[in-house]
C-alpha cells in the first residue's frame, strides 16, 4: 500500500512559527527547481528515503508508543472514482490526478491545507505521515507526541475546535471536516470494496485459542455512538449458526459509517466492556445494501400484479402511438384519397380519352338500363332513405346473382364520396384468427396491423401462465381485436362526417351529435356485402359487425346497408337492433320481358364491338359482313334460365360463341345437374360437417321435380327429416335452413313463418327434372333412402321388443298392461310390413342398377 511520507522537519508545527511560514521555504525551493528543469517531487509522494517494507506489504500502519493516528474525514469526494469513470488501481494514481488538478488556480482547495488548518496551533503534535484514503474520502494522519500527552483530551480538543470553527471543503458546503482518534488497527486495503452506510461487525478472538464474546446492542451503541447517529443495530439471529458471530450497524450518514469503520477496525474490547477475559477483536467491513435491486426484486416476486400491469402499459402505449395513425388511414380509405382513379388528374385524362374513344372497354354491366328501369322504384326508395331518414338501417336481400351490389353501388350510391364497403366473404373464409383480423383490417383500411403479434403474445401468455399460474393477459381474443378495429373505424367515420362542418354555418352552435342528426346527407354510407355468408362457421364476426353497425346507426354516425342472400337475416339483426325497424328491400328474378331485353342488349353491344374490331383489321376493298346469330327458341330458354343476372350473362356468352339458345340452355342445365350431384348427392363433406344428409337432399330434388312447390311442414314431417340416421342432420329445420343457404332450395315466408319450398333458382328446377329422369341415379338414391327407412323401422322393432320383454317379466298381467302389449304388437307388425315393402322395392332397384349403366 502506497503511503505519503513527509519529512518531519517539513510538516512539523514548530511553536511560534505559523504553518504557512513553515511551508513557504519548501514551496520556494520547489519553484526554484522547476525553473532549472529539475524533476519536481510531488507533494503526495514520500520524501523519506526509507519506506518500511513490512508496513507496505501487510496493509497496516506501524505505531510506536509515542505516536497516535487520527482519521480526518471529508477531504475528498466519495464519488470521485465514479465521476472519473474508472476504478483506480491505487491511491497513488488518484493522487497524481489530484496533483494535476491542484496545479490549477484552485490550489486553496489542497487537502493538505485542510488538514493543517484543522489542527490547532497550540496542540503539541507533530505530523509525521499522511496516508490518503481516496475511496473513503479521508486520510490517516500519524502524529508524534510526548509520552505525557493525554490522547483522549487531545481528541476532544480537536473535535470541539472543528465544531466551533468548521472547515468545509469545496465539494461539501454543508458538512465540515471531522476527525477522530483511531482506536483500532486500520487496514489499508485497496480492494474493490466501497463504503456503505451499513457496517458489519464480526466478533473474533484477538489471539488463537481465545474465545470471543458477542457484544450486546447496548455495548455496541456505547462504542459507536460517538461517530454519529445510529439508525439501527441488527444482531445475528439466534438460530443462525454462522461463525464468527456478527452484528450490523446502520448509520443514516455514510460519512459516519466510514469514520466508525476506520477508527474502530481491529479494536480489542476488554473485559470491562463485555469482551471476555481475553478480549474480543472487532473486525469491521462495509456491507452492501440491496436498495438498488429492491424495486426489481419486488417486480419479480409479484408477477400476478406486475405482468397484467405491463400488459396494460403496452396496450396503453399502443393506443397512444398507433391508434391516431390507424384512424388517419381509415379516413383516407373511406374518402378514397389514396385511390388513383379518384384523383383529378386521372379524371381529366379519362375524360380526354373518352372523347377520342381511346382505351374504352365494354364492361359486363355497362348496359343495364333495362334492368335499372325495371328496378327504378327500389333505387329511388334507397336514395330517399339515405337522404331523409334519421336512422338508416337497410337490408337488401335477394338470391345470388340478382344484382344487389350493382344496384346499390352503381345506382343508389352513385356520386357519393364517403362510402365504406366491407365484404364479409373473404373475412369469414380466412384461415385462423390472424387471417380474419388481417382481412377485416384491410377492408376498413386499418393499418398498421400486427397480426403476427397475437400469436407471439399467445405463446408468451402460455409460458407465463405455466410458470406463475396466472394468465398474463398479453394475448387478445378474437372478439377484443374485432372490437378494437371496428371502434377505431367508428371514430374515423365520425371525423369524416364532421369534416365538412364550418364555423360559418348557420347551425355552427349545435353539438356534434345534434349536427349529425339534423344532416343525414353528411353521413358516410357503410355497405356490408355477403352478410351471413357461411354464418355457421364464424358467427362471432357477423355478431360483432351487426352490433357495430347498430351502434353507428343509433349514434347518427353513418348509414348502413346490408347485402345478403340469407332470408333469415332477421334473427341476427334483431339482436343488435331489438327496438328499431329494419328497412328491407327484396330483389327477385327479372320478368321474362326484361330478361329478354337484357340479353338482346348485351348481344347487340357485343356485335357492335366485334364489327368495329373487324373494320380495324379489314383489308382495302374487303367487305365486312356482320355476324348473324341464331336466336330461335330464346323465349323458352329465358323462361328456363330465369331472371338471374349472372345466369343471363352466362347464357349471353354461350350464344355469342355460336350456340343456339336451346343448345346453350341444355349445356347449362346439364352442368348445373352435375354440380348438384357432386355437392349434394354423391359428394362427401370436406373439412366441415354438413347439417343435412344425402337422403334429405334427394327427397327434395325428387319431390320438386314432380311438383315445383312443396308445403314446408309436409316436407318437415317426412321420414327423411324426422328420423334421419345421420347425426348432424337430426334436426329437420336446421337441415332445411342449411340447404337454403346452399341455394339448393328457397323457402317462402308468410307473416314471418315458412310456408312453401321451391327450387333455389329456376335453373335448379330444370336440373331437378334432368336428375329425376336419370334411371340409374334415381335407383341409387331411392335405394339409399329405402335402406335408411328400413334401418329406422328395425330400430323401432328393437325398441318395441325390449318393452315387451320388460312387460312380460312382470309377475302378473293386468288389463292396463294387456292394452299396452296389444299396442306394441300392432306397432311392431306395422313396422315389419313396412320393412317387407321396402325390401321388395329395394330388390327392384338393385335389378336396375345391375342392368343399366
Amino acid at each position: 500500500m502506497f503511503r505519503l511520507r513527509l519529512p518531519v522537519a517539513t510538516l512539523a508545527l514548530r511553536p511560534g512559527v505559523p504553518s504557512h511560514q513553515a511551508i513557504r521555504p519548501l514551496l520556494a525551493s520547489t519553484r526554484q527547481r522547476v525553473k532549472h528543469g529539475a524533476v519536481v517531487r510531488k507533494v503526495w509522494e514520500s520524501t523519506s528515503p526509507i519506506i518500511d517494507e513490512k508496513d507496505k506489504d501487510d496493509g497496516h500502519i506501524g505505531v510506536k508508543p509515542n505516536e497516535t493516528i487520527i482519521f480526518f474525514d471529508n477531504l475528498f469526494p466519495l464519488k470521485l472514482s465514479s465521476i472519473l469513470n474508472r476504478v483506480w488501481k491505487t491511491d497513488r494514481d488518484m493522487a497524481q490526478v489530484l496533483q494535476r488538478f491542484e496545479t490549477s488556480s484552485l490550489g486553496i482547495m489542497d487537502p493538505i491545507r485542510l488538514v493543517k488548518n484543522a489542527i490547532p496551533k497550540d496542540m503539541q503534535l507533530r505530523a509525521t505521515e499522511i496516508l490518503p484514503r481516496l475511496k473513503d474520502g479521508g486520510a490517516f494522519v500519524k502524529f508524534e507526541h510526548s509520552a505525557a500527552l493525554d490522547v483522549g483530551s487531545t481528541e476532544e480538543t480537536l473535535i470541539n475546535k472543528l465544531n466551533d470553527r468548521p472547515i468545509k471543503p469545496w465539494f461539501s458546503p454543508f458538512r465540515g471536516i471531522k476527525a477522530h482518534l483511531v482506536r483500532g488497527t486500520p487496514w489499508l486495503e485497496d480492494l474493490y470494496r466501497y463504503p456503505s452506510n451499513l457496517v458489519k461487525i464480526e466478533f473474533v478472538a484477538p489471539e488463537p485459542g481465545a474465545e470471543p464474546m458477542e457484544l450486546s446492542e447496548e455495548k455496541l451503541y456505547t462504542l459507536f455512538r460517538r461517530y454519529g447517529k445510529i439508525a439501527d443495530i441488527i444482531p445475528q439471529a439466534q438460530d443462525n449458526k454462522a461463525t464468527p458471530r456478527f452484528a450490523y450497524l446502520a448509520f443514516p450518514m455514510m460519512r459516519d459509517a466510514i469514520m466508525a469503520r476506520n477508527c474502530m477496525h481491529g479494536f480489542v474490547v476488554g473485559e470491562a466492556l463485555g469482551g471476555g477475559k481475553m478480549g474480543t477483536r472487532l473486525r469491521m467491513s462495509y456491507e452492501k445494501r440491496v436498495k438498488a435491486h429492491s424495486i426489481w426484486n419486488w417486480l419479480t416476486n409479484h408477477p400476478r400484479i406486475v405482468v397484467p400491469a405491463i400488459a396494460a402499459l403496452i396496450a396503453g402505449i399502443s393506443v397512444i402511438v398507433f391508434d391516431p395513425i390507424r384512424q388517419f388511414f381509415i379516413e383516407l380509405h373511406i374518402q378514397h384519397s389514396l385511390r388513383f382513379t379518384e384523383s383529378r388528374v386521372y379524371k381529366w385524362f379519362k375524360s380526354q380519352t373518352d372523347q377520342l374513344n381511346i382505351t374504352k372497354k365494354s364492361s359486363p354491366h355497362d348496359d343495364l338500363s333495362a334492368v335499372w328501369n325495371h328496378r327504378r322504384d327500389l333505387i329511388d326508395q334507397l336514395r330517399s332513405w339515405l337522404d331523409g331518414s334519421s336512422d338508416t338501417f337497410i337490408v337488401v336481400t335477394g338470391p345470388k346473382g340478382s344484382g344487389k351490389k350493382e344496384m346499390v353501388m352503381d345506382q343508389s350510391l352513385e356520386g357519393r364520396k364517403d362510402v365504406l364497403t366491407i365484404d364479409c366473404r373473404p373475412i369469414v373464409e380466412a384461415r385462423g384468427e390472424a387471417g380474419t383480423i388481417r382481412r377485416l383490417a384491410a377492408a376498413v383500411g386499418y393499418r398498421p396491423i400486427f397480426s403476427w403479434a397475437n400469436s407471439m403474445s399467445s405463446m408468451i401468455d402460455l409460458a407465463v401462465q405455466s410458470t406463475t399460474g396466472v394468465k398474463a393477459g398479453f394475448s387478445e381474443t378474437l372478439e377484443s381485436q374485432l372490437n378494437k378495429i371496428l371502434y377505431t373505424t367508428t371514430a374515423a367515420l365520425k371525423k369524416v362526417s364532421l369534416s365538412g362542418r364550418s364555423k360559418r354555418d348557420k347551425d355552427a352552435n349545435l353539438s356534434d351529435d345534434a349536427y349529425l342528426e339534423s344532416h343525414p346527407e353528411r353521413r358516410p354510407v357503410i355497405v356490408i356485402d355477403n352478410f351471413l355468408h357461411k354464418s355457421e362457421d364464424k358467427g362471432i364476426v357477423y355478431e360483432k359487425v351487426a352490433e357495430w353497425a347498430a351502434s353507428v346507426v343509433q349514434n347518427n354516425i353513418a348509414h348502413v346497408i346490408f347485402l345478403t342472400n340469407d332470408s333469415s337475416y332477421t334473427k341476427s339483426l334483431a339482436k343488435a337492433l331489438p327496438d328499431r325497424v329494419i328497412r328491407s328491400v327484396s330483389l327477385g328474378d327479372l320478368d321474362p320481358d326484361v330478361a329478354k331485353n337484357f340479353v338482346m342488349s348485351r348481344l347487340d353491344e357485343e356485335a357492335a364491338a366485334d364489327e368495329k374490331e373487324k373494320k380495324k383489321e379489314k383489308r382495302d376493298g374487303e367487305e365486312v359482313k356482320p355476324t348473324k346469330l341464331d336466336l330461335a327458341g330464346l323465349d323458352e330458354s329465358i323462361e328456363t334460365m330465369g331472371g338471374r343476372l349472372t345466369d343471363l350473362e352466362f347464357l349471353t356468352r354461350r350464344i355469342k360463341t355460336g350456340q343456339t339458345p336451346k343448345q346453350a340452355v341444355d349445356e347449362i342445365v346439364n352442368e348445373t345437374a352435375s354440380e348438384i350431384v357432386k355437392m349434394f348427392l354423391l359428394g362427401k363433406a370436406s373439412g366441415e360437417e354438413r347439417k343435412w344428409s344425402t337422403q334429405q337432399a334427394w327427397v327434395l330434388v325428387k319431390s320438386l321435380a314432380k311438383e315445383p312447390t312443396l308445403r314446408y311442414h309436409q316436407v318437415l314431417l317426412s321420414p327423411a327429416f324426422t328420423s334421419s340416421m345421420t347425426q348432424s342432420a337430426k334436426d329437420g329445420e336446421t337441415a332445411l335452413e342449411s340447404l337454403t343457404n346452399s341455394e339448393l332450395i328457397a323457402v317462402q315466408y308468410t307473416r314471418g313463418r315458412p310456408t312453401t319450398i321451391t327450387a333455389g333458382k329456376p335453373l335448379n328446377q330444370a336440373a331437378f327434372s334432368v336428375l329425376q329422369n336419370d334411371r340409374v341415379l334415381r335407383a341409387k338414391m331411392d335405394l339409399a333412402v329405402l335402406t335408411e327407412n328400413a334401418k329406422v323401422e328395425a330400430q323401432s322393432i328393437d325398441k318395441y321388443e325390449k318393452e315387451l320383454s320388460l312387460l312380460g317379466g312382470l309377475p302378473k298381467q293386468t288389463n292396463e298392461t294387456t292394452s299396452r302389449i296389444n299396442y306394441l304388437l300392432g306397432k311392431m307388425n306395422s313396422s315389419q310390413d313396412k320393412i317387407v315393402q321396402f325390401d321388395s322395392e329395394m330388390s327392384d332397384l338393385k335389378k336396375i342398377l345391375n342392368k343399366e349403366y
